[in-house]
């Protein structure tokens, strides 16, 4: 029985020929821009909830319903923003304990 490598030809790279093209400053480009993102879009989600707080407290708006789940969303897509990051800081300390 012959185990032939990756260089061989057969693997990832004949089967995904784009991973090819990926590199290391592309992959660091897209994790930040991942993270520029999806930072962005929980600090409109925090924007909106404390936008209907304040219309429910001035009067404006009389759906609590409405104002709890955007106060709720709100919370819970800070917790994922925070378990991301936790893990993405976790992982680099890995990497960092890393022998080389």
């Amino acid at each position: 029985m012959v185990i032939t490598g990756i260089e061989s030809g057969i693997g990832i790279s004949k089967a995904f020929p784009e991973t090819n093209k990926i590199s290391s400053s592309s992959t660091v480009d897209g994790a930040g821009k991942f993270f520029s993102e999806l930072v962005s879009k929980v600090n409109d989600i925090q924007v909106q909830s404390d936008k209907s707080v304040q219309a429910l407290a001035s009067g404006e708006n009389k759906n609590l319903h409405e104002v709890m789940i955007a106060v709720e969303k709100a919370s819970i897509s800070f917790q994922f923003m925070s378990q991301v990051r936790n893990k993405a800081v976790e992982a680099y300390q890995e990497v960092m304990r890393m022998q080389v």
